[in-house]
């Protein structure tokens, strides 16, 4: 009796081991078919192309952003803070301590008639 159950028991390890292989197998086929390589190549490079227009997109912004800065300096429309506070003063914003070189106060210029 006890043969027999281990031999079953073997048999059905045999069989689900085979199944699992089997599966495993197909799978693998399935993913190396030229068509899934052409589509995970092709999905790959659009994540590619969006990593870098948003990159190129996220420099245009930060440029601009600094010309205006730049051109309000020049125009005296540009106030440091740090020209206005002297030692052991504090700059809250929003209730919170921030450090004067992270503000930037820009003064609107007034249209000409």
């Amino acid at each position: 009796m006890r043969r027999v159950v281990w031999f079953a028991g073997g048999v059905a390890a045999g069989a689900t081991g085979a199944g699992y292989a089997k599966r495993k197998i197909v799978a693998t086929a399935n993913r190396l078919k030229p068509t899934n390589i052409a589509r995970t190549a092709s999905s790959a490079v659009g994540r590619g192309y969006h990593r870098v227009t948003d990159a190129v997109s996220e420099g245009v912004t930060a440029a601009r952003r600094r010309e205006r800065e730049l051109k309000a300096e020049r125009d005296g429309r540009l106030v440091r803070l740090t020209d206005h506070l002297t030692e052991g003063d504090e700059l809250l914003v929003d209730g919170e301590t921030v450090e004067s070189g992270r503000v930037i106060v820009m003064r609107r210029r007034e249209p000409k008639p």
